[in-house]
């Protein structure tokens, strides 16, 4: 398949729109520079980079914290009003094994899936597949300290996942079942967050059948593409208020 502006197409689609293309206006067209991309990881790099000089801590209060601790997912802290670690906790990576592990896997999707989706949905769904990755944290993973991108990333697996099933593909058949099934077995297997990597999956797909479940993205109108990308923004809402509310209840059953 060939990324294309509204989505994925086949080579011989592609070859057959090639002298149409010619008369579109440039300005109209997405960029091919996905700049989202870059932009989240050097976000990433930078706030690993901050950690590592700062000798991973903070001084707070004469208290001496890691950084990871200090901003990282952890269950009894957002119960205390410290939400933003839901957010935050998606930036941070534990050595630079794993920040550069996902940081390859962002470089390898976000470029692809950036100039197909364009960059206001590709950033909607990567915000909104982080946060479904810290509900699957405070679900699963109990008062685990949590960290990493990987929620989100697991989230454009699974775009890719429903838009291979829009083509009438089953994803379990093809490369990028594969691809999840192996990486989900390591998750077990390598004590990753399973919970963080499942929910990431699971709200990164639902986002994507929401953005493009029914009709194709070009015959969609202009209000239809904007009532869509509200329905994604309040399902990330939706992921944050539960959050929230499941990690104060956890530290009060607890």
């Amino acid at each position: 398949m060939i990324t294309a502006s509204v989505g994925f197409q086949c080579p011989e689609c592609a070859k057959a729109g090639a002298k149409k293309s010619r008369t579109i206006n440039p300005q109209r067209m997405l960029s091919p520079t996905p700049y989202v991309t870059y932009a989240l990881v050097g976000l990433n790099v930078l706030v690993f980079l901050i950690g590592s000089i700062a000798d991973r801590s903070l001084n707070l209060g004469g208290q001496a914290l890691p950084f990871e601790i200090r901003w990282g997912q952890f269950n009894a802290a957002i119960a205390n009003g410290e939400w933003y670690r839901l957010i935050t906790s998606g930036f941070l990576h534990f050595g630079p094994i794993h920040i550069a592990f996902n940081m390859y896997a962002l470089w390898i999707l976000g470029r692809a899936l950036e100039g197909a989706l364009g960059r206001g949905r590709y950033l909607l769904i990567y915000m909104v597949a982080l946060l479904g990755g810290s509900l699957g944290g405070v679900i699963i993973d109990g008062n685990a300290l949590g960290a990493g991108a990987s929620g989100a990333i697991f989230g454009l697996f699974g775009v890719l996942a429903v838009l291979e099933m829009l083509r009438g593909q089953n994803p379990l058949k093809t490369q990028i079942g594969g691809v999840i099934m192996m990486n989900l077995v390591l998750t077990v297997f390598l004590h990753f967050s399973l919970g963080a990597h499942v929910g990431g999956l699971v709200i990164g797909g639902a986002a994507a059948g929401v953005l493009f479940g029914g009709r194709n993205l070009r015959d969609q109108s202009t209000s239809e593409r904007q009532a869509r990308g509200a329905a994604v923004a309040a399902l990330g809402i939706v992921c944050f208020v539960a959050a929230i509310a499941l990690a104060k209840a956890s530290v009060t059953v607890g």
